[in-house]
């Protein structure tokens, strides 16, 4: 739970205290990384020593559920000269290291990332008469940094977030996110490290389609030169009633797809509802199957294999100039124990994925036929997967989030895959790689046609390439909820 604080009597350690002459005792006052991040917002907000502040009641290191220990909540006049509107402006606490002791995060220096290296920041536009900025934008910064915390994935700028729902569960249109830096804030050294500011961005769905399909740098540069989208500050107005598209028809044509043709996406991996059957084997022969059992534990995917998805999850909306997967690397970066939070769960890189299977164990096979399974918005992407992928020379990866398979997709120009031409489809315990050729793609592509409007069909539905001996299938999301079915 959260409490809102009004500014005159922030607790003790808390970030809103501290005004008029006690600059010089902030130190001692506020944990020195915490102080850091202050500061910042002091520089922009002279004049709001004591903002409205949500804070967690039970802080995360002391068992609660919520990450941050505070959100502030500041009054932005915008700048009329620039045509932005006046807004609040939302700023998180607690993604950096705040504390420098080892409770929440692990200390590695002064001159990496402090912490997850980044604070949230939200510029939500303020409604005639508001005299208070609402509060649901903490719960949602809340979320955002309990899915950091909890895979220890971070954002970068231009990543996207499929929300799926109205941010202040409104009937909003603007249901998604994109993430840039903030305009304002500029990147600040602390004691623990640097810590720079993401700013959240709520779109339409159309528009989060877009940035899967292109990339979220170019979605939100058209953010930008729409003023009720978003404009220069790229402020969240969560009234908007229409897309950049339905306000400029030609924005679509003329910058969307046309960089989609020339660039592709950026987006190389995705957690998914997936899963895969190896149709080469019978059934009943368990030994370094896919399914992979040994007694009633499930085979999970090796300490050095989870760290090549990882990356490339993580370098998701990052531009790829070279066609290379990622290097297998068991070093965990910048991670966190998992037992000092027991609501957190395992994460794609956890060490005890490499505890039940020894990497060097487990054999990579050529396997003869596959069966693909995807529930609709998963399979919604493969286009994507194949026109802006592997058309232009490049990966993707589905990674299960009801398990621990792995689907990447590779083209040929993609080097470090152990799926080759002559062995297309090929498996390291449960991470499948398949290796698909131009000529196939653009015959999938044609035969998937359906995929793009998949409002359109009744679910299952089964693609089959018996020559290639592949199947695809789109199956309800009970099929994937209910490992049993």
């Amino acid at each position: 739970m959260e409490g809102v604080r009004p500014g005159g009597g922030p607790p003790a350690g808390g970030p809103g205290s501290g005004s008029g002459s006690g600059s010089a005792s902030f130190p001692s006052l506020f944990p020195p990384g915490l102080h850091g991040i202050y500061g910042e917002c002091r520089r922009l907000y002279p004049d709001q020593p004591n903002p409205l502040q949500v804070t967690a009641i039970l802080k995360y290191w002391l068992g609660g559920p919520d990450p941050l220990d505070y959100v502030s909540m500041y009054r932005n006049l915008g700048n009329p000269a620039l045509n932005v509107p006046e807004h609040w402006h939302y700023v998180s606490f607690g993604l950096s290291d705040l504390y420098g002791d080892n409770r929440v995060h692990e200390f590695t220096g002064t001159d990496g990332p402090s912490g997850f290296g980044f604070e949230l920041t939200f510029r939500l536009k303020r409604e005639t008469g508001e005299s208070a900025p609402p509060t649901w934008p903490a719960e949602l910064m809340q979320g955002l940094a309990r899915y950091v915390f909890q895979s220890e994935n971070t954002f970068c700028s231009g990543d996207h977030v499929s929300w799926h729902s109205p941010l202040d569960n409104s009937e909003s249109r603007i249901q998604h996110m994109l993430l840039t830096e903030d305009p304002q804030m500029q990147p600040v050294q602390t004691p623990f490290g640097v810590v720079t500011f993401l700013q959240i961005v709520g779109v339409c769905t159309e528009e989060l389609h877009a940035a899967q399909q292109w990339n979220g740098q170019g979605i939100l540069e058209l953010l930008r030169t729409v003023p009720v989208a978003g404009g220069p500050w790229l402020i969240t107005d969560m009234r908007r009633g229409e897309t950049i598209f339905e306000i400029d028809p030609h924005l679509q044509q003329e910058r969307v797809d046309k960089g989609i043709e020339t660039d592709g996406s950026n987006l190389s991996g995705v957690s998914a509802k997936c899963a895969w059957d190896d149709l080469s084997r019978p059934p009943e022969d368990d030994e370094d199957s896919r399914s992979i059992c040994i007694g009633t534990q499930p085979r999970r995917l090796s300490g050095k294999d989870t760290e090549q998805i990882r990356e490339t999850l993580r370098r998701g909306l990052e531009i790829n100039s070279k066609p290379v997967l990622p290097p297998i690397n068991a070093q965990r970066q910048n991670g966190l124990n998992l037992d000092r939070a027991p609501s957190r769960k395992d994460s794609l890189e956890s060490e005890s994925s490499a505890a039940i299977i020894p990497h060097e164990l487990i054999r990579t096979r050529q396997l003869e036929s596959v069966h693909l399974k995807f529930n609709q918005e998963s399979g919604a992407l493969i286009p994507l997967c194949l026109r802006g992928r592997l058309l232009h020379g490049r990966h993707f990866t589905y990674k299960s989030i009801t398990g621990d398979t792995a689907i990447t997709f590779v083209s040929t120009g993609v080097e470090g895959a152990f799926a080759t031409e002559e062995h297309p489809y090929a498996a390291h315990g449960p991470w499948l790689q398949i290796l698909l050729t131009e000529e196939f793609v653009e015959r999938m592509l044609e035969d998937l046609e359906d995929l793009n409007s998949p409002e359109e069909f009744k679910l299952p539905k089964e693609y089959s390439w018996p020559e290639k001996k592949l199947k695809v299938s789109i199956l309800p999301d009970a099929v994937f909820d209910n490992p049993l079915h």
